[in-house]
């Protein structure tokens, strides 16, 4: 399947154009629009196929059509804010969210339209994986990803994507609807817009689905309706967010990674996976068939609470014997909600034959997480068993947190108050939360953190400037509590009302062991490449080796030019700073790069009366050959 990054109105862009088309959409002008304080959301859509897209042909049957998705987002002003964008960007720029009267943050956003574009009941494993491989692609250069997506297989989809992206850390939401985007009378637009605004906005780092009013959890979603614009639900575990008049998230109800590792793609799964429905009078036959090789893993759909025919010792024994021959197999309930439990005799047994039970897990989720899990290479048989059982994504019911009610500080100022519902107490701890995490962090307190997260505190909390636990702790540069709210689930990707990220901190305040461990935890630079070449560049003027050592750690480029096409080597020279001239060409950073004025460090250097900067300089200068009249020659 090819794709094509969409940016314009008049063009259709191929695979080939696709780097100058993602540095268009992340790397924005600075000529235009200077002297406005920009905040920025940069938003990928893959948009694979689906009704959402469709358009009504000649026949008014609806149909898909490539390229004109963009196209048609250009044209309607709730999606488009044509004369910001023009202003800024250009006609060819990327698409731009008219401004939220709520946010302060402009929501820029790029489409990635698959060709062909596929109805979702035509969706394989292979699809999975190449949305997995995009995201993967463009995981650094975008603040959060929404993936357009028809509802058939959409909750599929939506598991399997939990499961192979590790170690998520940022936003990423599937969407669809009932009816297409641009009718006049659509679910399509709501689903769309809602998306947008999560994904730039609000820090989730799960694979979502958004649907109707509610934000679900990728892998706890089934379609329970053709018709109905409220089509998904979740039937074992309460949304993560409820969009209304506000949007509300249930921070603590999110499941972030709490591995110190970078953001990864398992891009494989197992296909010898399949779902067996017990229903009255299934014979022997038939089940015995269908565990025979090349199946590997199987989902049990049983009765009730995990239930089978106790006087069906034919059935008991194929399993029994398909068990042995190490096929996995995990047993969940028929019904839409609940889960399977040994309170049954008959679930016992089915237990005693080496079947797994899949406690509340979706039958979506069941499927998926055994196709991940098979395709695990370097785990073993057993440990394939223990991970099926095993909350890996969320996505089946293992201890609850207790309740917010339950932290005595909550309880005691919520009855002070007179607070006495669950959406009171949740609020009045999003308050009292972050300070009391704050205050544990710059107190080096890891036994009270450690604590906080046992009753079930988001640790990624915003105060009222949007700041994190984990920006506290970069600044203050203590190590152990930066691991500690890491191992927590700290996300290293949130931005403040500023547009810090914790890597921003750590970078400002030259904390280089923590820019390695963040960096070890997915982190990277934000915004524009020219704002971060002007942070080099007057890091360069000053003399500041160190500030330059802490953007050198975090990946940054040392040639970068800022507005102007100057890089540090060209403040360096100018202002004789020799210890980082010095530094620069050690790292073999790009001595020969013109200015806007066609100068190179060397004349920046010359011009400037440095003059240890010019010899350190004058072996990097390029020769100039000079071209002899042919009736000049001997």
């Amino acid at each position: 399947m090819s794709r094509a990054l969409v940016n314009t109105a008049n063009t259709n862009v191929n695979a080939n154009n696709e780097d100058e088309n993602l540095e268009q959409a992340t790397n924005y002008n600075f000529d235009n629009l200077a002297t406005e304080n920009i905040r920025d959301a940069h938003v990928l859509i893959l948009y694979t196929g689906g009704t959402i897209g469709m358009i009504r042909n000649e026949y008014k049957v609806l149909v898909p059509k490539p390229n004109a998705f963009a196209k048609k987002l250009r044209s309607n002003s709730c999606m488009y804010d044509r004369a910001y964008a023009e202003k800024r960007f250009g006609t060819t720029g990327p698409l731009v969210l008219p401004m939220s009267a709520s946010k302060n943050r402009r929501i820029v956003y790029t489409v990635l339209e698959y060709s062909p574009l596929y109805d979702s009941s035509n969706a394989t494993m292979d699809d999975w994986i190449r949305i997995a491989n995009d995201i993967k692609q463009y995981y650094e250069n975008f603040d959060g990803f929404v993936v357009l997506h028809g509802t058939d297989t959409l909750s599929y989809t939506a598991s399997a994507l939990s499961f192979m992206l590790e170690a998520l850390g940022k936003t990423v939401i599937l969407t669809g609807s009932q009816l297409p985007i641009f009718d006049i009378r659509s679910d399509g637009l709501d689903n769309f817009l809602s998306s947008l605004l999560i994904a730039a906005n609000y820090n989730i780092p799960e694979v979502c689905v958004f649907f109707g009013t509610n934000l679900f959890r990728g892998n706890r979603v089934c379609k329970v309706s053709t018709t109905s614009f409220e089509a998904f639900e979740s039937p074992n575990y309460p949304p993560l967010g409820k969009v209304n008049v506000e949007l509300e998230v249930d921070y603590c109800a999110i499941f972030p990674s709490c591995k110190l590792e970078k953001f990864h793609v398992h891009a494989s799964l197992n296909k010898n996976v399949g779902q067996l429905r017990m229903f009255p009078s299934i014979t022997t036959n038939l089940v015995k068939a269908f565990l025979q090789p090349p199946i590997e893993g199987v989902v049990l759909l049983s009765y009730g609470m995990g239930n089978m025919p106790t006087n069906r010792e034919d059935l008991i024994k194929e399993l029994r014997e398909a068990t042995e021959r190490g096929i996995i197999i995990v047993n969940i309930t028929q019904c839409p909600s609940g889960r399977v439990s040994r309170i049954y005799e008959s679930a016992k047994q089915l237990e005693e034959t080496g079947v797994i039970p899949g406690i509340d897990m979706t039958p979506e989720a069941a499927l998926t997480k055994l196709a991940y899990v098979l395709s695990k290479e370097n785990w073993d048989k057993e440990t394939k068993r223990q991970m099926m059982r095993t909350n890996l994504r969320g996505e089946l019911t293992a201890e609850q947190l207790s309740s917010l009610q339950d932290l005595d500080l909550v309880g005691v100022v919520g009855r002070s108050l007179g607070i006495s519902s669950f959406a009171q107490f949740q609020e009045l701890g999003s308050i009292l939360f972050p300070a009391i995490i704050n205050a544990a962090v710059l107190a080096r307190d890891l036994a009270k953190l450690e604590s906080l997260k046992v009753y079930g505190s988001h640790v990624s909390q915003t105060n009222a400037d949007g700041r994190t636990a984990l920006h506290i702790a970069c600044c203050e540069g203590n190590v152990e509590i930066v691991r500690c709210l890491l191992r927590m689930g700290a996300n290293v990707h949130v931005k403040d009302r500023f547009d810090r990220t914790p890597l921003t901190d750590a970078i400002e305040y030259d904390r280089h062991e923590i820019i390695g461990i963040l960096m070890q935890c997915g982190a990277h630079l934000h915004g524009s490449a020219y704002a971060i070449g002007e942070k080099m560049c007057t890091a360069a003027s000053v003399g500041n080796v160190k500030r330059l050592k802490s953007f050198l750690l975090a990946n940054g480029d040392l040639s970068q030019k800022d507005s102007s096409g100057r890089t540090p080597m060209h403040l360096a020279a100018l202002h004789n700073k020799v210890q980082v001239v010095k530094f620069l060409l050690d790292q073999d950073v790009e001595t020969n790069s013109y200015d806007k004025m066609g100068l190179l460090p060397y004349d920046f250097a010359k011009a400037a009366g440095s003059v240890q900067a010019e010899s350190l300089l004058s072996s990097t200068k390029p020769s100039i050959v000079v071209a002899v009249e042919p009736s000049r020659r001997k």
